[in-house]
């Protein structure tokens, strides 16, 4: 099977769903988040900080569309829908499945947005980030899964459907 990329908001379960995706279809798993906090040696809020929002990007930009993996789902960062350079490699390599999640949803599941690593503007809300990323993200996406109101195993069995179609 072709590799499969999982975008989305921070929260859309795009490392949680990912792993039982790749489990469940016996494919490997790669979190980008993670190869950035093992390139940085740190947590990413902490990359985030230090580097800050744009140079953040550049790294994240470098290590998207350098990433060379078969039968592989990808869990991006959830800004890489910023970085074209990176979408277009990921959508050249991979199904790109958007997780769709409601604001109202996300307000339910998100914590503190920093310590996430959460790459936003100053004075920016969640509301700004959700109504800036989400056309980027229908934009990049083969595959849209509406989360809304679905527990983990029900999204998993719903994507595992689609894909196996």
């Amino acid at each position: 099977m072709r590799n499969i990329v999982l975008i989305g908001m921070p929260g859309s379960g795009k490392s949680t769903l990912g792993k039982r995706v790749s489990q469940k279809l016996k494919m490997d798993f790669v979190d980008c988040d993670k190869l950035i906090e093992q390139l940085y040696n740190k947590p990413l809020g902490e990359i985030l900080a230090d580097l800050g929002n744009e140079k953040f990007k550049e790294v994240e930009n470098k290590v998207n569309k350098e990433l060379i993996v078969e039968n592989t789902v990808i869990s991006p960062g959830g800004s890489v829908v910023y970085l074209p350079e990176a979408m277009e490699h990921l959508k050249e390599i991979a199904t790109c499945v958007y997780l769709k999640v409601s604001l109202d949803e996300l307000k339910d599941r998100l914590g503190d947005l920093k310590a996430r690593g959460v790459v936003l503007k100053d004075g920016y809300t969640l509301e700004d980030l959700y109504n800036e990323r989400v056309p980027l993200c229908e934009k990049y996406a083969d595959i849209i899964l509406d989360e809304d109101n679905k527990d983990l195993p029900a999204s998993l069995r719903e994507l595992i459907e689609i894909l196996e179609k």
